[in-house]
């Protein structure tokens, strides 16, 4: 037996939850991503998707990218760098910037792919990266790449944040470029990055600041522009990341920035240069998307009702959701087994709900994550938050 073979039949966690009937991966869905799915011919409940304005079965979006494929094909074949650069691909890149209020903006292929360009490109050997403890792996990654000094601060500490960047001062290289990296939204405990008090830090210390927005565009801002827009920081923010794949209906990510920065990253990002760009029908719908969110901003207020909604009737029923304060409810389980049961339960009785557990999280902090969609009813909302309770009794969890 290789060793290759000899580490992969060693790895043997995920089957000991299908022996328990538990597995909650790779669950196949037989429909789109609307507020319900079907799953085995049944309907259930979606409350596991980043669709937050229900945008990717929006007939608009839907023959947007129809049309796209009828101009321009199924690909690119080719990276942007050469040969795989389209009209709607500029087209694209305008629309986004103005969407985030900044000068410029480049396409990538994923989001994940906007920081593995963004964060290597920038902090090279002398410089430092500092990133928030629970910041998503895409960054982590990213910063894994790159050369320089990689800190944590504490998650969303601002005390912790200074404490760094003050050692910094004593420490490092004046000339040294300080990027302070952090989500907007973070992704699994719904609550808000500290951007004004980042940014204020950030000027006292010299430092820039990168805000990957990947689960705040759509959601946070006018008109869904952003945590950064939230925050009335338009002008202070140095770089903003956000991708596709979560309000705006389709795949893809993007880095926005000055007309300078964006000249630099389309000649240093290397997973743009080497990558394929992105698919017409991908830059087509994510454009008929901010068609749909800039003519009306309906949607964006629906989901901010349903969040409202849904957070008050978990508190009435004393279920732990943390600091949350958006359309991501952490529902705190605090066991990786129960996490697992549950999800398994709520399937069953037609609600989907996505179980975080170690090491996505701490053992002790594992959770059932409900994320809301503008497209959800509040009967909808109610009947599946009293499940969840339901089912919480029965596991010992709620009394």
């Amino acid at each position: 037996m290789s060793d290759l073979q000899n580490r992969a039949e060693k790895f043997t966690a995920p089957q000991k939850y299908k022996k328990l009937g538990v597995y909650p991966y790779f669950r196949m869905l037989e429909s789109g991503q609307d507020a319900v799915v079907e799953m085995k011919g049944h309907k259930v409940s979606m409350f596991g998707s980043n669709n937050y304005l229900g945008l990717t079965s929006h007939p608009k979006v839907k023959e947007a990218a129809i049309a796209a494929i009828k101009k321009y094909g199924t690909g690119t074949a080719g990276s942007r760098f050469l040969n795989g650069t389209l009209d709607i691909h500029i087209e694209l890149e305008h629309r986004l910037a103005r969407f985030v209020h900044k000068e410029a903006a480049l396409a990538f292929s994923t989001g994940f792919q906007s920081n593995l360009g963004a964060i290597p490109s920038v902090i090279g050997r002398y410089d430092v990266a500092v990133i928030d403890e629970q910041s998503h792996a895409s960054i982590i990654d990213a910063t894994r790449l790159s050369f320089g000094r990689i800190l944590k601060y504490r998650h969303n500490d601002m005390e912790s944040l200074e404490k760094v960047l003050r050692n910094l001062g004593e420490n490092n290289n004046p000339d040294a470029l300080r990027l302070i990296v952090t989500d907007g939204l973070f992704s699994m405990e719904g609550d808000i990055a500290k951007v004004d008090q980042i940014v204020r830090l950030a000027k006292k210390y010299g430092a820039s600041v990168m805000i990957d927005d990947a689960h705040g565009l759509g959601v946070l801002g006018e008109k869904g522009s952003g945590t950064v827009n939230h925050f009335g920081l338009d002008d202070d923010v140095e770089m903003i990341v956000g991708t596709f794949s979560k309000s705006l209906a389709s795949i893809g990510g993007f880095i926005a920035g000055s007309k300078e920065l964006i000249n630099y990253l389309q000649h240093t990002a290397r997973s743009l240069i080497f990558s394929a760009s992105l698919p017409p029908a991908s830059a087509a719908s994510v454009l008929a998307a901010l068609d749909v969110i800039e003519e009306d901003d309906e949607l964006v207020h629906r989901l901010w009702e349903n969040t409202h909604h849904a957070q008050n009737h978990f508190k009435e029923l004393g279920m732990d959701v943390g600091n949350t304060e958006t359309p991501i409810i952490p529902v705190y389980v605090r066991d990786n087994d129960k996490a697992f049961l549950l999800s398994k339960m709520l399937l069953d009785d037609g609600v989907f709900i996505n179980p975080v557990i170690s090491p996505a999280v701490r053992p002790e902090d594992s959770l059932l994550r409900f994320a809301l969609m503008a497209t959800h009813t509040l009967p909808q909302i109610d009947e599946a938050i009293d499940k969840i309770y339901a089912a919480g009794k029965k596991v010992g969890i709620y009394h």
